[in-house]
């Protein structure tokens, strides 16, 4: 009996211990399949491209397995279309023409794109997580962010940023939300030039009513007088009729330049290649000038001044000869009316070695101050206004020169000294035919 009861303890022992090592073994192998599912599972946020796990078992823990190589696969394909979404979103921000700025509830800047940070005079990446008062020294932007935070309510207001060269924009904001906090996102349009233009037309509409009104109450006021028993009166009668028709012509000559204005403003200059230049010929800049030189002598002559041709090897340029003359009579006109008597009108014409033509147009006149150089092509612009409506200008001849210079492709520029004179050079292209 004894020796039965220790065979039966041996094969328990045994029996135990082979349940032992399977146990061990089958824990050990569960186990590792747990972690590298655990593996796998925590690789699909930071990797989501990392290759599928391998179903070993077509157990519970292999249903999981294919349960998360599905997973990933979405998710793979998720990650894949928001990186997308996301790249695009950038790239149509990055690439906007208006400016881009948003912050987070702390007035830290999120994001900003480059037309942003080029209004502001700024190049580069900035810090992360910049504070907005570090980029933007300007009260009034920052102001209509944190009431835009507080009210969560969208806003627009027109501002000018000091450091942006006293650009002028139309800022629109709108609050955002997140899974990590809210915000405000800012779009910055730039309207400089539109309010230019604004200011140009008011500017523009105000010169010619007033260019207007003086003509006009002057040809009323002597017509009155006329009718009111001015025509019994021998002595003044034709005088009262000069001075009207002095002042008709001189309205006459305002609609005459403003319609050609309008002309040279709306049609096809040369370097708008989309528009055919029916109106281009082959003009020589010598007959040009000649024409020119010839329509205003008797004018010179009268005031005194003297017109000196040097050199006639202007070459051809490609343009509206009429049109190249009433430039060239203009900048004589304003030589002989603004000069001494004695004075000097001097033209000269050559071709340059960069396949351009030069023409110069020098007075001894009166000069220009310095501070009015850069505004005396605009319309209705005058250095001395009483002197310039005595001697008939209409403010609009530089203007006109300017407009039918660029519409053939060139240039017009003026150097000047007070009590010296002036001199206008004109760059034109050579012509090709």
């Amino acid at each position: 009996m004894a020796a039965v009861r220790i065979r039966i303890l041996i094969a328990s022992l045994l029996a135990a211990v082979l349940a032992l090592g399977f146990a061990t073994y089958f824990s050990g192998f569960l186990t590792r399949r747990i972690e590298r599912l655990c593996s796998f599972a925590e690789s699909m946020v930071g990797n989501p491209e990392a290759l599928p796990i391998e179903v070993v078992a077509q157990d519970e823990l292999g249903m999981l397995a294919r349960a998360l190589n599905r997973t990933a696969i979405e998710l793979r394909d998720l990650v894949g279309r928001v990186r997308l979404e996301s790249a695009r979103r950038e790239a149509i921000l990055s690439s906007m023409a208006d400016g881009v700025l948003a912050v987070d509830e702390q007035m830290r800047v999120t994001f900003s794109n480059a037309s942003f940070l080029g209004a502001l005079g700024r190049k580069g990446a900035l810090p992360e997580n910049l504070p907005l008062a570090e980029l933007v020294r300007d009260p009034e932007l920052r102001e209509l962010l944190m009431r835009v935070l507080r009210s969560r309510e969208p806003a627009r207001h027109r501002i000018r940023l000091t450091s942006a060269e006293s650009g002028t924009f139309e800022v629109q904001v709108a609050p955002f939300a997140g899974p990590s906090g809210g915000g405000a996102i800012a779009i910055l349009h730039d309207i400089t030039d539109l309010e230019r233009l604004e200011r140009i037309r008011r500017d523009f509409v105000a010169n010619v009513s007033h260019e207007l009104r003086t003509p006009l109450t002057a040809i009323r006021g002597y017509a009155e007088t006329l009718l009111e028993g001015g025509l019994e009166d021998a002595e003044n009668n034709r005088k009262f009729l000069e001075i009207i028709k002095a002042h008709a012509i001189r309205l006459n000559n305002i609609a005459s330049d403003l319609l050609t204005l309008s002309e040279l403003e709306s049609g096809p200059s040369r370097s708008d290649r989309s528009q055919p230049a029916s109106e281009a010929e082959s003009v020589s800049v010598s007959e040009a000038m000649d024409a020119a030189l010839r329509t205003v002598e008797s004018e010179a002559r009268l005031r005194g001044v003297t017109l000196i041709r040097d050199g006639q090897a202007g070459g051809r340029v490609s343009g509206n000869r009429v049109r190249l003359e009433q430039a060239f009579i203009n900048l004589l006109d304003n030589g002989i009316k603004f000069n001494r008597p004695g004075g000097e009108v001097r033209v000269a014409s050559r071709r340059d070695g960069d396949g351009l033509v030069r023409i110069t147009v020098a007075d001894t006149g009166i000069g220009i101050p310095s501070e009015h150089l850069p505004r005396i092509f605009e319309r209705f612009y005058r250095v001395d206004r009483a002197r310039s409506r005595e001697v008939g200008g209409t403010g609009l001849g530089l203007s006109i020169v300017k407009h039918v210079v660029e519409r053939m492709g060139g240039s017009v520029s003026v150097e000047s000294r007070l009590g010296q004179g002036s001199t206008f050079t004109i760059l034109l292209p050579v012509s090709a035919y």
